[in-house]
């Protein structure tokens, strides 16, 4: 009989931290859920399955609660650090940064939720589909930023992109197809690159766990340097997709044209967020060693990203179709290269703190109002359509949804009294100064300059007067013509609208409860 070749087995069984891993775990619970209750549930009573999904979401951001103690839980240990006080061979760390990472990636799928029950019905979509696969990508989302090794980062990048495949090519139509397929090409040939990548860093460094990698990449000999260097840069592509980065952006307007509206919202919010914080683990902890060399490699990165990204919304034209869309997915990509000027300045701090800080203050404020932008669209979409032109005279006819959106709007352009987007701005700009790069915070200057004038031309429509003189498809709208009054939206829509400008006029009101994350440690 052989025995076993461990002095002792016993220590081969770790008990598993079920608090640490709760938030996770009750969104795959929920998900799990949906699928088996939409099998014997009859089709009249369907509704419930969006509300099951609200109410698992709800539950995932609950548990965060009992983790935001000041020491970091961990699990899924090795047995030489296990209880250590660095977690460096934990492949589960429940940190200050997966925490608002979780928050905003769970907290926008809950929103994107809300904003998706009318629409699960008004397009006719299969429910029960649906919710599963939304369930299942916010825990590939939520999972990526505890995530401390590198095979768990690229499984819960692929459980948050597979199922939002599906959820683009849930419209049938001809649109949606083509957008999946577009989705879905450029997402498979990023991960091929991402997986050689990480087997290129795995035979420098002897190691998958993000600290080990650091340290292995630090003492590697020299003729393995080379393909070190080459691992790095390949594995951070992967990441760069996810956050929409020039040149790996060329999906985006498709896509978002082509899914669901809320589908397109909870992208451009949950699966950046999700990309950004597996670059920033993948950057800070395992490539430290060259983080001169990715720290310049961003800064080009986020100069080009938010440069191609307000050229391409300049170039939009208000009249075609879905206009509107297609602008808030040329805004994202420029927002993106904001939201990499932190991480490109992480590369020249001593520490990663203060500058992924400032990254996380930024997503967590414009995940909120791109969320509620998306859901003015959604709501002026029911009635009129989605181009820039149909919401002309929007103020006549739905007065409250038409300062939401202004409200929205300018919160991303950075202007009072969207008081939240300016400290957002500023933070950034300053990470990109106390870092030294001077030149970065001049480009990012020009193009939020340049970004004002189509966000200010969008705010323009909502309050002039419709063409002919009357509001713009008054009855169709929702609404009488010329009397101001709003036919009532959807339970769901209103929700949404009224929780998002709400957290949005809060923020801006006390910026410091969401800044203070930029100025505490995230490690």
């Amino acid at each position: 009989m052989t025995s076993l070749a461990v002095a002792n087995p016993g220590s081969l069984i770790q008990s598993v931290d079920w608090v640490a891993i709760a938030p996770p775990l009750i969104a795959a619970v929920a998900a799990l859920a949906v699928l088996i209750t939409d099998l014997f549930l009859p089709e009249r009573h369907k509704k419930w399955l969006g509300r099951i999904t609200a109410a698992g979401l709800a539950l995932a951001l609950i548990a965060l609660l009992p983790l935001t103690g000041r020491s970091p839980r961990a699990t899924f240990c090795v047995q030489n650090v296990a209880g250590g006080t660095d977690n460096g061979g934990c492949s589960y760390v429940a940190d200050h940064f997966a925490l608002v990472f979780q928050l905003i990636a769970l907290g926008g799928a809950l929103i994107a939720a809300l904003l998706s029950a009318h629409t699960v019905e008004d397009e006719r979509l299969p429910r029960g589909e649906y919710w599963f696969l939304l369930l299942s990508s916010a825990t590939g989302a939520a999972l990526l930023p505890a995530s401390r090794d590198l095979a768990t980062l690229v499984i819960a990048l692929e459980v948050a992109s597979l199922p939002a495949f599906a959820l683009v090519a849930l419209r049938r139509d001809g649109r949606g197809a083509e957008a999946a397929l577009k989705f879905f090409v450029s997402s498979v040939t990023a991960t091929a690159v991402m997986l050689l990548g990480i087997g290129f860093v795995y035979a420098a460094s002897g190691s998958l766990h993000l600290a080990a990698v650091a340290q292995g990449l630090e003492h590697a000999p020299g003729q393995l340097k080379p393909l070190a260097e080459a691992g790095a840069v390949l594995t951070l592509v992967g990441f760069a997709f996810k956050v929409a980065a020039v040149p790996f952006h060329f999906w985006v307007p498709d896509t978002y044209t082509g899914a669901p509206l809320p589908v397109a919202g909870y992208l451009s919010v949950v699966g950046k967020a999700a990309g950004l914080s597996g670059l920033a683990l993948a950057t800070t902890i395992a490539f430290r060693p060259y983080a001169h060399t990715w720290g310049l490699a961003l800064a080009v990165l986020a100069a080009v990203t938010m440069t191609v990204g307000n050229v391409g919304a300049l170039r939009q034209r208000f009249d075609t179709r879905y206009s509107a869309v297609r602008l808030l997915a040329w805004s994202s990509v420029g927002q993106a290269g904001y939201l990499l000027v932190p991480l490109a300045a992480a590369g020249y701090a001593p520490t990663g703190a203060d500058p992924l800080g400032a990254t996380a203050a930024y997503a967590l404020i414009y995940g909120v109002v791109n969320l509620g932008a998306f859901g003015v669209v959604a709501a002026v979409g029911r009635r009129a359509g989605t181009s820039v032109d149909d919401f002309r005279g929007l103020f006549a006819r739905r007065r409250w949804t038409a300062l939401a959106l202004a409200f929205f709007l300018l919160c991303l352009a950075g202007l009072p009294p969207g008081v939240i987007g300016l400290f957002g701005k500023a933070v950034v700009f300053r990470a990109a100064v106390d870092a030294g790069l001077g030149w970065l915070a001049v480009v990012m200057a020009a193009n939020v300059v340049v970004a004002l004038y189509y966000y200010l031309l969008w705010t323009a429509r909502l309050f002039a007067p419709a063409a002919g003189g009357a509001p713009a498809g008054g009855a169709a709208a929702g609404g009488a013509a010329g009397t101001g009054v709003e036919r009532r939206l959807p339970a769901s829509l209103t929700a949404t609208l009224g929780l998002t400008a709400s957290v949005a006029v809060v923020l801006s009101v006390a910026p410091q409860l969401v800044l203070q994350v930029a100025g505490g440690s995230l490690f």
